[in-house]
């Protein structure tokens, strides 16, 4: 059956799946929120940004053979599930230790572009290491991704999907930095940032554990 269906809507097909994945929360959902509740507006659409180019690249890989390498390459895929991982991990720590420091949220004011490219390059790592991110792509490629397509699917694809990867973060960035759900993570930060930790580092320890099992 899949090998009857239309590159456009092969197109279609796969943005939606790989929407409904980055819709359903994980390490990249809580880093967004997190960034734009807890720093500014600003900082949650740069870190918008760099989950859609990390999505983008994995696209990327995707079309290169992002389910050959998790078959075939066995090595080389177990070494990046441990690196991202071990980001995770990092990442959760950071978030868990910070947890009862108070934050001074910036009100209208100018955001700095080292601010701004810190904020985008640990979104990118953040998304380059999520191990949901690499398990929906390998599948949802490898089911609906013609074996004969043209050229336009495979130029298309990628910027596709960093727009639309790089749109539902930035719509929940901009949700999150609204005043009222700012007030409320800022009231509650010590347990949903020890709550986000914890999750994020149980994904990477699995993700670490599963790439050693």
């Amino acid at each position: 059956m899949i090998s009857t269906i239309t590159p456009f809507a092969a197109l279609l097909a796969i943005l939606g799946a790989l929407l409904i994945g980055a819709i359903s929360p994980g390490p990249s959902f809580v880093f967004v929120v997190r960034t734009a509740v807890a720093q500014s507006r600003a900082e949650g659409i740069a870190s918008a940004f760099g989950m859609g180019v990390g999505a983008m690249i994995f696209g990327l890989l995707a079309l290169l053979g992002l389910r050959t390498l998790m078959t075939e390459a066995a090595g080389l895929y177990m070494v990046l599930k441990i690196v991202g991982g071990l980001y995770l991990v990092y990442l959760a720590i950071r978030i868990w230790r910070g947890a009862r420091e108070p934050i001074s949220v910036a009100q209208g004011g100018a955001t700095g572009v080292s601010s701004l490219g810190r904020a985008f390059g640990m979104a990118l790592a953040t998304q380059m290491s999520n191990p949901k991110i690499i398990a929906v792509f390998g599948a949802v490629f490898a089911a609906l991704l013609p074996a004969s397509r043209p050229l336009w699917l495979d130029l298309s694809l990628p910027a596709l999907i960093f727009v639309q990867e790089t749109a539902w973060y930035a719509l929940v960035a901009l949700a999150f930095s609204a005043t009222r759900p700012r007030a409320l993570y800022l009231g509650a930060k010590t347990w949903l940032d020890r709550t986000a930790g914890a999750v994020i580092g149980a994904l990477g320890i699995r993700l670490i554990l599963e790439a050693r099992g």
